[in-house]
């Protein structure tokens, strides 16, 4: 129900069109899921709420903002650098006069331009599947069912959720890094460092914000595989990242320069977009000095989550993630330009790492029993085995105290 008033505020509070179309159609999904779950019998009603919901606030609004065309500029975006980079080999316009046209991403998320620019809008069928927003999708729940079986029972709901059924819908842009960062997590907890770094790679050359969690997953290679897996994944993530990054980086240095960096942060030609009152932005308005300032409380913030992980390193997936968590949090206040939206990154982070707990009392998937236990159950009979001949304690001798001769 609660979801179903957060989708109903959609439609009333906000001026994004797709964000009232998700609004009507995801409402309505979930006041099914909430009926399934009264009417239904207690061992089907979470799985069938979880389907209602899935279909009712996912998959309907996202097929219908898809054949409209309706989503957010950043869907515009990406597509247009798609075709940017097919054409020219760079996914930036050199001289970009409206905010429209700037990309303030790193060159990686052009890829998911590319079905548009290939299959062109004609036809439902090319609309459908040249939306960037299907393989954002697409890459962010193969990257969570990638990390593990321990993560899997609670994915179902957290798709379903508002927290990533809404930007599934409407633009898809953060979903990718989101779940590349979490199976970089999940990889690091197992203690393959190769395979982190090569994912967290791909996720560093969509958006700077996914920088952070090269740290935190080296950090955490360190506890569960030693310092030498820590700097193998650590230099894979690097070089990785710089192999994705600079080829467009150095067509247009100019460019992405201004577009990915100076413009998110409130330093470019035009004003962006990401104006939610938070602090570093309330701090930004009050002119050069509180820009400077909320720099400066940004970096300290980094600086503190950087020492607690060199005093304290995470030892699993779970204080990882809290710990990436928290280090973006804090710089999605302290930014000089960010959204509330950007909270949903942490969240999700946070919420995936804690798996969905057994009827048992246990969490994930349950556990193999073992060979059983190595000492009988008190409510075991004591039952000697038929082969095993009794012996009359009365006629068992004493051992002599004597050495024998």
């Amino acid at each position: 129900m609660f979801a179903a008033g957060w989708a109903a505020a959609f439609p009333l509070v906000s001026a994004l069109g797709p964000h009232r179309g998700w609004g009507l159609v995801a409402a309505t999904g979930y006041l099914a899921a909430a009926v399934a779950v009264l009417a239904l019998p207690w061992r089907r009603a979470r799985s069938w709420s979880v389907a209602v919901a899935l279909a009712g606030a996912l998959l309907a609004p996202l097929l219908w903002l898809v054949l409209t065309g309706q989503g957010q500029s950043e869907v515009a975006v990406i597509e247009r650098s798609g075709e940017l980079l097919l054409r020219h080999g760079t996914p930036y316009l050199a001289e970009p006069r409206t905010v429209p046209e700037y990309t303030p991403y790193l060159p990686g998320m052009a890829l998911f331009g590319l079905p548009r620019a290939v299959l062109g809008a004609q036809g439902w069928p090319a609309r459908l599947l040249g939306d960037a927003r299907l393989w954002c999708a697409a890459v962010f729940l193969g990257s969570l069912l990638a990390t593990g079986r321990r993560h899997r029972p609670g994915l179902a709901a957290l798709t379903a959720s508002p927290l990533v059924a809404l930007p599934l819908c409407v633009s898809g842009v953060d979903l990718p890094m989101t779940g590349l960062c979490c199976l970089a997590l999940a990889l690091a907890a197992r203690g393959r460092a190769g395979g982190a770094g090569a994912v967290l790679a791909a996720a560093c050359a969509l958006k700077w914000t996914a920088w952070p969690a090269v740290a935190v997953v080296a950090a955490l290679l360190a506890v569960t595989a030693g310092r030498q897996a820590a700097l193998r994944g650590t230099a894979v993530a690097v070089a990785g990242t710089a192999v994705l990054v600079l080829p467009g980086a150095l067509r247009s240095p100019g460019p992405m320069v201004r577009q990915v960096f100076a413009f998110p942060t409130g330093r470019g030609a035009l004003p962006t977009p990401a104006g939610s009152p938070l602090p570093g932005r309330l701090l930004a308005d009050l002119g050069p000095a509180g820009w400077y300032t909320a720099v400066a409380l940004l970096l300290l913030g980094g600086l503190a989550v950087a020492a607690s992980l060199v005093l304290r390193p995470p030892r699993d997936a779970v204080g990882a993630a809290d710990r990436l968590a928290v280090g973006l949090c804090l710089a999605f206040l302290l930014a000089p330009a960010g959204r509330f939206g950007y909270l949903a990154l942490p969240l999700v982070l946070t919420l995936w790492a804690r798996p969905r707990p057994r009827p048992d009392g246990g969490s994930g998937p349950p556990a193999d029993p073992g060979p059983g236990p190595l000492v009988p159950s008190l409510t075991t009979p004591l039952v000697p085995s038929p082969t095993t001949p009794r012996t009359d304690p009365r006629n068992e001798v004493a051992p002599s105290p004597w050495p024998a001769h």
